[in-house]
């Protein structure tokens, strides 16, 4: 069986190369997101600072719902600081470190902060921290006193520091304060680092255990040192102390997760990111591997039906077409995976330049995704093949040699059937941003779209030859015979004709639904921050890790100032019921401060802002439908560092797109967040210039202090990075969508040989035969065109209503006109080149091999 495949192979190389090129663009998407898929299972953070620690002690940065993955908990959770006695007493414990972190920025001598590669808002540390560092070297002594600090070498060489010198520091919010440089530190994951003394870091911190702060008495982990051979032996013991207490112990490559909590989150944005793009791969290959795979088994229907003739089984029928496939399939998918594994690296550097992901996470490498790819693809092959061999392996061998040069008089019933009930399943779908204002709600558009293209795969035999024989009918007497001829052959060869229109309707539809979805979304977002942001400008201190103590305050005395309030962002868990099932869904909350109404307009419907004191929250208005979160109820909710509370609730507002669904009280997220400082204030003024200046020579008064206005960059260079990563999926699927689809065009048309040969022996000309090809590249730019539309018009009016107002999406206006001339090009130069290669043959010969 496999040497009769070889055989036929070989007889149809250009068929059998749109197939190759299908699996090849399919396992190269399969791996890259079977890659991300695993990094963000896997990946580790090289141990950074903590290099030099044994064993870490730390919270738990995770939250762990029933029945699904772990959700990221970015703010630090702290560690009782009396832990440390305990397990320095440990046996093989060598040393026991409680270290902290706080913002801290040197200032150079223009009283500007010093970049820094580390996070300012954690660079401040206490001199025992230092022990946790891998191989550091130290010029100088450990600081003493309250006026001492130690800095990394690489910031003191960019401020021209040494050892003895004095320097201008800000420390958690404080104002700048002059030290004296004891030492200076050199040691992998220091950079940016400054180091107090371990009394001086515990009161800059608020963590001294006689204070009165949220988070007196604590330190962020403990790091231990192990004598030679005492590794494990102590982790185990540390594991035992700390069993019940919701600690997590780590070691080895683990450590690095506890450097920087934020990490955990980019590994589940990972996770999130390969099971969004996993669908829509599967998808789409799966319908470009079986459209090539239905060209190539029909253009050698005529073998398989002599075959039966001659004595084969059906069951020996699907087989060969199976091994063929399988065969090509098999050459295709060793460069795929390779090119799935570039593409993956490609993609990680793409999320790093945009920030979405630590530069530092490293992708996790193995065999698993091209194992899955190869299991994946060649089932689809396998099943695909057998498919499209099925009719011609089940009729009798008469009625399949005399149906092997045309196509069957009547489309399956079922077939139709089914595709039309797609089509009206995604038009159900629709409906969802109807009743959803929400990114979930939105993302169904693009689902309903792909949907409804399937549909019109498997229904537009019988839509093709139906429209066909309409437009034949009303044909004039005198219509010119390349017309005729081209209309004909849509009426008569219906199937090959929605096998090249169907594809190319998909890629308008995908193109269409995926782009306009976004940008749709990203419209309402902007439009509902635009409106509900009442405050002209935005101060930040970055460099800092946060806004100083007396910014707000300044800010106010400032002449032209209306209203000034502090705002933030963290992370937290919703718990609720769903059709009374517990669910949970992690999202960005805002922190607001009763004042914060003079800045902001959430659209508040019922209750008020300046009730947002206490243990208090407000809601959106969906969420408040769909979570039976009205005013007066209480709610659940994990804060961003594992804290679980009860709120209440007392506003609920309509701008949730724009500002989240829920937005926290100043007094319920303090302690709860890693720096505990404000990162921004929004100011609203009386819209005069003089304020503004105001505002900006207050600003280059302060240290680290940054101005900005809040309206929002009309080149869209302030775009979520979620846009930038959605964008890059659309380019590089649209990119194999239309490599299949020319290959695939280019196949059917080389197909055709016969068919073109025969019209020549009965006197047309190859002008002609040109002037009917390209009327039928102008039918199938035409249909796929309008099917394209029709599909995508109404889950894209849906959305527009849902999310904007008015049955339209929002996008470029340039992406239409773009998608049509992309169509009708693909279209003309896979039909042109072919048949003009075509007409380089002599009919005879052509008839002969064809």
């Amino acid at each position: 069986m496999l040497h009769l495949a070889l055989r036929m192979a070989a007889h149809r190389i250009t068929a059998l190369l749109a197939v190759a090129c299908a699996v090849l663009g399919g396992a190269a998407l399969i791996t890259t997101t079977g890659v991300l898929a695993e990094s963000g299972l896997r990946s580790q953070l090289p141990p950074g600072r903590l290099g030099g620690a044994d064993v870490v002690v730390a919270a738990e940065q995770e939250f762990h719902p029933s029945g699904d993955l772990p959700i990221a908990l970015p703010e630090r959770a702290t560690v009782p600081a009396r832990l440390v006695d305990r397990l320095a007493a440990l046996p093989g414990v060598t040393a026991a470190v409680g270290d902290i972190g706080f913002p801290a920025a040197l200032l150079d001598g223009r009283g500007r902060p010093v970049p820094v590669a580390q996070d300012p808002a954690t660079a401040g540390h206490g001199w025992s921290s230092t022990r946790l560092l891998s191989g550091a070297r130290v010029e100088g002594r450990a600081p003493s006193g309250a006026k001492g600090v130690a800095v990394d070498a690489a910031a003191a060489d960019a401020a021209g520091l040494t050892v003895g010198d004095r320097v201008r520091v800000v420390a958690n919010g404080r104002p700048a304060a002059a030290y004296r440089v004891s030492a200076l530190v050199d040691a992998p994951g220091a950079d940016g680092g400054v180091w107090f003394a371990d009394g001086t870091a515990a009161a800059l911190a608020g963590r001294g255990a006689g204070g009165e702060g949220p988070r007196a008495g604590t330190v962020d982990l403990v790091g231990l040192r192990a004598a030679d051979g005492a590794e494990e032996r102590v982790a185990d013991a540390v594991r035992a102390e700390v069993a019940g207490t919701g600690l997590r112990v780590t070691t080895g490559a683990d450590r690095g997760e506890a450097v920087a909590p934020g990490v955990g989150s980019a590994r589940s944005l990972l996770i999130l990111l390969a099971g969004s793009l996993g669908g829509i791969v599967l998808l789409i290959t799966g319908f470009v591997v079986a459209g090539a795979l239905g060209v190539t088994i029909a253009g050698q229907r005529r073998d398989l039906a002599l075959m039966r003739a001659v004595g084969a089984t059906p069951r020996q029928i699907r087989r060969l077409a199976a091994a063929q496939s399988t065969v090509v399939a098999a050459l295709a998918l060793v460069p795929g995976v390779a090119v799935g594994y570039l593409l993956a690296g490609r993609f990680r550097e793409l999320l790093a330049d945009r920030e979405v992901l630590p530069s530092e996470l490293p992708l996790a490498v193995s065999p698993l995704p091209a194992l899955a790819t190869l299991l994946l693809v060649a089932a689809a092959v396998q099943l695909s093949a057998r498919c499209a061999a099925w009719r011609t392996s089940r009729m009798p061998a008469t009625e399949a040699v005399a149906e092997s040069r045309s196509e069957p008089r009547t489309p399956s019933r079922a077939r139709t059937t089914a595709g039309l009930l797609l089509i009206l399943g995604a038009c159900a779908l629709s409906v969802v941003p109807l009743l959803s204002r929400t990114v979930l709600g939105a993302s169904v558009t693009s689902v309903a779209g792909i949907v409804a293209a399937i549909g019109l795969a498997m229904s537009g035999p019988a839509l093709v030859r139906s429209a066909g024989e309409a437009v034949v009918r009303r044909l004039r007497p005198g219509v010119a015979a390349p017309t005729w001829l081209a209309l004909s052959n849509v009426r008569a060869y219906a199937l090959r004709l929605s096998g090249v229109v169907s594809p190319l309707a998909m890629g308008v539809v995908f193109v269409l639904t995926y782009t306009l979805t976004q940008t749709t979304v990203l419209a309402a977002t902007s439009d509902d921050t635009r409106t509900g942001t009442l405050a002209q400008y935005e101060l930040t201190a970055p460099a800092l890790g946060g806004l100083p103590d007396g910014t707000l305050s300044a800010v106010r005395d400032v002449p032209g100032v209306r209203a000034a309030a502090p705002a933030g962002t963290t992370t937290v868990v919703w718990e609720y019921d769903e059709l009374g099932e517990p669910a949970v869904e992690s999202s960005s909350a805002m922190i607001l401060a009763p004042d914060a109404r003079g800045v902001v307009d959430l659209g508040v419907t019922d209750g008020g802002l300046d009730r947002l004191t206490g243990a208090t929250v407000a809601v959106s208005a969906e969420a408040a439908r769909t979570r039976d979160a009205g005013i007066g109820k209480r709610v659940r909710l994990v804060l961003g560092d594992g804290a679980r509370v009860d709120a209440r609730v007392v506003a609920v507002y309509d701008r949730g797109l724009g500002f989240g669904p829920v937005v926290l009280s100043r007094e319920l997220a303090a302690g709860h967040t890693t720096t505990g400082l404000d990162q921004r204030a929004l100011v609203r003024t009386d819209g005069t210039r003089e304020a503004g200046r105001a505002l900006a020579a207050l600003a280059a008064d302060r240290p680290g202090l940054a101005v900005a206005s809040t309206a929002p960059d009309a080149t869209g260079a302030d775009a979520p990075p979620e846009v930038w990563v959605n964008l890059a999926v659309v380019v590089v699927l649209l990119g194999y969508l239309l490599l299949s689809i020319a290959n695939k065009l280019v196949a059917a048309t080389a197909q055709r040989r016969a068919e073109i040969a025969a019209l020549r022996l009965v006197g047309t000309t190859p002008r002609q035969v040109r002037a009917m090809m390209r009327r039928e590249a102008a039918v199938i730019a035409a249909a796929a065109l309008v099917s394209g539309l029709l599909l995508s018009a109404i889950p894209l009016a849906l959305l527009g209503q849902g999310f904007l107002g008015h049955p339209w999406p929002a996008g470029p206006s340039w992406l239409l006109p773009a998608v049509a001339a992309t169509v009708a090009l693909t279209s003309y130069l896979t039909i042109e080149l072919p048949t003009r290669h075509a007409l380089r043959t002599p009919p005879a010969d052509a008839l002969r091999t064809g």
